[in-house]
């Protein structure tokens, strides 16, 4: 207890976030379009998922996951036919934190895409989890 009176700060940062921790597990917990690092990669594998890169062209190219499409969320409204074709493959979408690609995947579901995931976390959980980056510039088709 004298430690606690002592303390007192670091208990109650310590409460605070696990209590965030708590309320942010059961918020995602319910949402079935996030997926984890680990999760994705087995949907790339297994379903063949598509992964859409919503980040700005300066972050993509500072690495992005392998394979990824790259379409910036400002292009995504005008570019949206690009994914029409894939509509039967699983999208999923990420950005660098998993904010930008939760805003792509609800516009388009709204364009009748039902196959949709937000890659949680997005770039920083994928490297923090050691997943392959790839630095590598996408080669223009001719």
């Amino acid at each position: 207890m004298e430690f606690l009176q002592a303390n007192w700060y670091w208990a109650a940062l310590a409460a605070v976030s696990g209590g965030w921790l708590l309320v942010e597990m059961i918020r995602s917990a319910g949402d079935k379009t996030q997926l984890s690092p680990v999760e994705a990669t087995l949907l790339i594998n297994r379903e063949d998922a598509v992964v859409v890169d919503v980040r700005d062209l300066g972050e993509y190219t500072q690495g992005h996951i392998p394979n990824a499409r790259h379409i910036p969320l400002s292009e995504l409204p005008k570019r949206t036919a690009e994914l029409e074709k894939l509509k039967t493959n699983p999208l999923i979408l990420y950005c660098a934190s998993g904010m930008r690609s939760a805003s792509a995947v609800s516009k388009l579901k709204k364009q009748g895409f039902d196959k949709l995931f937000n890659l949680r976390g997005g770039m920083l959980e994928w490297e923090k989890a050691g997943q392959p980056v790839s630095r590598k510039k996408k080669e223009k088709s001719k």
